[in-house]
């Protein structure tokens, strides 16, 4: 049986002075690691029927948190940090003059991947010219630079805003004006625009700028993968959204299932975990050439195992055909205890499969679908009308998630032939988008915070090589 140590639910803002405030209240759950969590909606008779199904109707059209599925939706989201450090990162937000809807901090910077030394100041100057002892404490001996998201509701407008207060923020294609910023950032790679080697009140940080329509809909359909892949790991939510939450709910149902595909019967929750990481890194070409730590996805698992717990323990909880399978699971506090590494079996029935497949995501199940209509070699014309009867806009019910005989047969498909297949569609969905994201980066970043950015990265691999070496000898 697996115990939920963690189960009470957050409080929605009431009568919220602005969207910072409500969103503060409404993730307030995440703010102690003895506060808890749920991702179970009541169930009473008054219960609504649209609150039990929200992954088979998502409401995007929502403005507030209080209409979200239920009360404690997505709290699972919200990773519990230093307050200090977080109130810090929180305030350099305020930096920004340009609306931001949606923020959070991510990567080793905010969730330290190594344990660090003792940094000299010097060392630390070196990154934070004038670093809060909270940030100092937080990066545990290795001070980085902080990257962040923001999702924005208007991109030129955020760009005109931001430009005017922050010139000094944009390489020389800032000269051109918020149009053509906003044009390079909508039109080419990804949908980011990122900013990077930006001091802001003495701390290092990269920003990267992103429409809200852009990020909802690459977390619900996984059309790049490259923002929804960042969210597959554990971030800090630092401002919240409500149509954010919901899709990023079910882009991380997303990556649990796309990983259960992937992995056998019975397995660890690491190996779990680090299938998950590794998804927005299979088609990465950064991952071909030596810029990458080539331990990378191992250090972000070993070392944030807590919070990997606090985002996917519950959705484990909530599907049918997967389940914590270890005695370690019956205490109450297994949840903390990191030392245990616990195991989980899901169910391999071809038709609860077939239901998995049939509720991926739906560029990305496309995808899939397209290479198993070359493997079966299934004639055009009957294609598009199978297609066509599974459309998820043709049916309002609970009917149209389910999966049919085509679902089906590809979950009955050879283990490694599935696994290469969903391998070879993830590295499709991320490859361009991905290559031209960093293509893009040399000419909003300009070439010296570029050449900058690839020492540090090749500094990383060499590191990592190092560590993988001393790890094989041993």
């Amino acid at each position: 049986m697996f115990h939920r140590p963690f189960d009470t639910a957050p409080e929605n803002a009431k009568d919220a002075q602005s969207k910072e405030t409500e969103s503060e209240a409404a993730s307030s759950t995440a703010n102690s690691p003895k506060e808890t969590y749920s991702q179970t909606p009541e169930t009473s008779s008054s219960a609504s029927s649209d609150m039990l199904d929200w992954e088979d109707k998502p409401n995007f059209d929502i403005e507030k948190f209080t209409q979200l599925p239920y009360t404690n939706f997505g709290v699972n989201q919200h990773m519990i940090i230093d307050r200090e450090f977080k109130e810090v990162m929180r305030q350099l937000l305020w930096r920004f003059r340009a609306p931001i809807r949606y923020a959070f901090a991510y990567g080793s910077g905010v969730f330290p991947q190594a344990k660090g030394g003792t940094p000299t100041e010097a060392e630390i100057k070196a990154i934070h010219p004038k670093a809060p002892l909270a940030v100092q404490k937080a990066q545990d001996g290795s001070p980085k630079m902080i990257d962040f998201i923001f999702g924005v509701q208007h991109t030129q407008h955020f760009h005109s805003l931001n430009l005017r207060q922050h010139r000094d923020h944009y390489s020389g294609l800032g000269s051109l004006g918020s149009a053509a910023v906003s044009w390079v950032q909508d039109k080419w790679g990804a949908g980011v625009y990122f900013n990077p080697y930006i001091t802001v009140d003495g701390v290092l940080i990269k920003y990267g700028v992103v429409n809200i329509d852009t990020l909802c809909s690459d977390l619900s359909n996984w059309d790049t993968l490259y923002t929804a892949g960042r969210l597959h790991k554990p971030v800090k939510i630092l401002r919240d959204h409500p149509q954010v939450r919901l899709a990023n709910q079910i882009n991380l149902m997303g990556a649990l299932r796309t990983a259960l595909l992937l992995l056998p019967p019975t397995f660890t929750e690491k190996e779990l975990y680090a299938t998950i990481a590794g998804i927005s890194y299979l088609g990465d070409p950064r991952m071909a050439f030596p810029t990458e730590n080539p331990r990378k996805v191992a250090n972000i698992v070993d070392h944030n195992m807590l919070n990997f717990r606090r985002l996917y323990a519950p959705l484990i909880e909530s599907l049918p055909n997967v389940e914590f399978d270890d005695p370690a699971c019956s205490q109450d506090d297994w949840i903390y205890n990191t030392d245990s590494i616990v195991k989980l079996q899901q169910d391999m029935d071809p038709v609860k499969r077939g239901n998995m497949v049939r509720r991926l995501p739906k560029n990305f199940r496309g995808k899939l679908y397209f290479e198993y209509q070359k493997k079966f070699q299934i004639p055009q014309l009957e294609f598009n009308k199978m297609m066509d009867e599974s459309k998820d806009e043709d049916a309002g019910s609970f009917k149209r998630q389910q999966g049919g005989g085509f679902e089906r047969r590809i979950a009955q498909d050879e283990p490694e032939a599935l696994r290469s297949a969903v391998r070879g569609v993830i590295k499709k969905t991320i490859n361009w988008p991905s290559t031209s994201q960093s293509i893009k980066g040399v000419f909003t970043s300009g070439i010296s915070r570029s050449a900058r950015y690839m020492g540090e990265k090749l500094t990383k691999y060499r590191e990592g090589s190092k560590a993988s070496d001393k790890e094989k000898s041993s």
